[in-house]
């Protein structure tokens, strides 16, 4: 195997030998020997030319790349047109522009733009001695329709979710925002994958800070491929933090309405997910049914997701510390309770709750990559099957099997937080092992400590609305708080 140093070496050497693409020429025999050249040994690419009987003077091929265009659309509207075409006008490309039947044409005399259009899905139209060629809007490769998005499904509120095409996605974000403030500005990245980026605001209402920050960090990616909004959310902020600062959907009522509240949201093409930012912690509680419901569920609702949080962290290294260190606070029949129920128990107390640890979260990822039905039935009957067996065998105790499933289930209620709570948990139980009920307070304090010091582009991360944060107050109320009439103040 080759060393990695010597293969990045090959790579930049390789780009290196690259021939630098051509200008249009206007010999149109030379632009279809480049294009020939180009994609050497690829089939996808298809030629078309076209010599009108009318129109000696012109000659034209046509260049797309097969599966990405609409064959209707360049058959009705650019090889019928020009088959048909009779005129002995001189001005070739203006005959050519006035007969084509496409809504979006635009000419161009970069060789490296025509290429990122034709793979895109366009038709590349050279003309005899034109010295710029046309490019033709005939996108037609086949999308996802529109479809609730598994992960953030509702009872009540809108079924739609994002595509992996942008322009789809930006239609649905232009449905529930009819205003001409909401701006997208189109970035390309990636210098392989050349792939389209968007970056989506309300003018007047955004923070404009944040946006200045999200653009420059953008400008400044300079990775080879994009091909999910995971390598976008990395560039943008790559620390090592449990906590994401960084919040991602796929419901675009979720995304309006994070616009609407000031934030920037970033699409890409390919990727069905959305990246909002800034992002607070309070956000890791939200759900989108919590704004098509009661204020009075909802807070409810919301209320039982932080404490769920709270369990899913503290359950485990609390029971660690009470039993290794002050069994003297459990009362007396619960404490000979578990005595007995460790009797035979042949491991330690902390590697009998680190492998029921690890078996949960093996549990809940075989049942999150398989298929949903088999997945439910995995999780279901698995866990039952192993933890009777595993405490009948006398490998585990009865207590600790109920304590790690609480601790699980209550984490089940934050999916945002999965990644925060697996490794605030360990933390927990590895300062609650070392030092009791003292390291386990400590350590709840060094988490308060960084979730104080952290910030999303500016905005400190415990940031908190009083209209929407553990309560949500009616939408009344809501729409005549000082903050939503301050942001329209921005806008006039």
């Amino acid at each position: 195997m080759l060393p990695a140093g010597f293969i990045f070496f090959q790579a930049v050497h390789n780009k290196a030998k690259r021939r630098l693409f051509m200008e249009v020429s206007a010999c149109l025999s030379d632009n279809v020997a480049e294009m020939q050249r180009l994609f050497a040994r690829d089939r996808t690419l298809v030629q078309r030319d076209i010599a009108p009987l009318g129109a000696p003077q012109v000659h034209v091929a046509l260049f797309f790349c097969d599966g990405m265009i609409d064959n209707t659309r360049i058959n009705e509207a650019i090889v019928r047109p020009l088959t048909l075409l009779a005129s002995d006008c001189t001005d070739v490309m203006t005959l050519v522009r006035g007969v084509v039947q496409i809504n979006e044409m635009k000419p161009c005399s970069d060789f490296d733009t025509l290429l990122h259009s034709m793979l895109y899905g366009d038709t590349i139209l050279f003309c005899a001695g034109s010295a710029q060629a046309l490019i033709l809007n005939t996108k037609g490769f086949s999308q996802r329709s529109i479809a609730e998005p598994p992960d953030e499904s509702v009872l009540k509120g809108p079924r739609e979710g994002f595509s992996e095409g942008i322009l789809l996605n930006l239609s649905l974000l232009r449905r529930k925002i009819r205003t001409t403030h909401l701006k997208f500005e189109y970035l390309t990245l990636g210098t392989e994958t050349k792939t389209t980026c968007c970056l989506c605001y309300i003018d007047g209402i955004v923070d404009l800070r944040a946006l200045h920050a999200v653009r420059a960090r953008m400008e400044e990616i300079s990775l080879d491929s994009i091909l999910s909004a995971s390598y976008v959310s990395e560039c943008l902020y790559s620390d090592l933090s449990p906590f994401r600062t960084i919040n991602s959907t796929e419901r675009p009522d979720v995304v309006a309405a994070k616009l609407l509240e000031g934030r920037v949201a970033v699409l890409i093409d390919g990727s069905p997910v959305a990246l909002t930012l800034p992002c607070v912690f309070v956000e890791c509680f939200q759900t989108a049914e919590d704004y098509y419901t009661s204020v009075a569920f909802t807070a409810i609702a919301r209320c039982l997701r932080m404490l769920g949080f709270f369990l899913a962290i503290s359950v485990v290294p609390l029971y660690l510390a009470m039993l290794m260190y002050h069994a003297e606070l459990i009362p007396e029949p619960l404490l000979i309770s578990i005595a007995q129920a460790r009797r035979g128990v042949p491991f330690p107390t902390l590697v009998e709750a680190i492998a029921l640890l690890v078996v949960f979260e093996l549990l809940r990822e075989s049942g999150a990559r398989t298929t949903a039905a088999f997945g439910n039935t995995l999780s279901i009957v698995g866990g039952l099957v192993l933890g009777t067996a595993a405490v009948e065998a006398r490998f585990v105790s009865a207590p600790m099997v109920i304590i790690v499933a609480f601790s699980g289930i209550a984490g089940l209620m934050t999916p945002k937080l999965k990644a925060s709570v697996i490794t605030v948990r360990f933390l927990l139980i590895t300062l609650a092992v070392a030092a009791g009920i003292y390291g386990y307070l400590a350590g709840l304090f060094l988490l308060l400590l960084h979730l104080a010091t952290r910030s999303s582009f500016g905005v400190p991360y415990l940031t908190a609305s009083a209209e929407d944060s553990m309560l949500r107050v009616s939408w009344r109320s809501m729409q005549r708080s000082g903050r939503f009439v301050a942001r329209r103040r921005n806008r006039t």
